[in-house]
């Protein structure tokens, strides 16, 4: 037998009765843009911490390089923090920011580290690029919520 949840005035009781529909929440466009920019940081996380296993990247790292970008050298260094710092803070951002402006900001920086991604597909390793892939999924749906953004409903009088 389903069970429904019915919510009265003490909080969520159950129910016997049968029930195909369940609760569902919209969650609003600003906590939409959050989750995904979330989900692509932990994509990164992972993408890098597995990259470390692949054969001579220790040792590239230990003589101071920096895979494609070359030598880490300090300003190189701090252009990957920024670039990876970015999508920390839009997670903050997207929910923090005036709508138009938030709107705007997660569709060009979505479409930037889209053109990112794109840019770290070649020569790399398959489980790179399946991690890739989804985290090209996750840009562009940045973009595609931030351009579908509701617009508000008329004051009413």
């Amino acid at each position: 037998m389903r069970e429904q949840i019915q919510t009265n005035a003490s909080g969520p009781s159950m129910s016997h009765r049968t029930n195909k529909n369940l609760e569902d929440f919209r969650a609003p466009t600003k906590v939409k843009l959050a989750l995904l920019w979330t989900s692509l940081m932990f994509l990164y996380i992972y993408n890098d911490y597995f990259s470390l296993y692949t054969p001579g990247t220790i040792a590239d790292m230990t003589a101071g390089r920096l895979g494609p970008l070359g030598q880490a050298s300090a300003s190189v260094l701090v252009g990957v923090s920024m670039m990876l710092a970015i999508p920390s803070l839009m997670i903050f951002l997207s929910v923090s920011l005036p709508p138009l402006v938030s709107r705007w900001l997660n569709v060009v920086l979505g479409v930037a580290y889209t053109a990112i991604e794109v840019m770290t597909l070649p020569n790399s390793p398959l489980f790179y690029r399946i991690v890739v892939t989804l985290e090209m999924a996750l840009t562009t749906l940045v973009v595609w919520y931030a351009l579908r953004w509701p617009k508000a409903d008329a004051p009413r009088d």
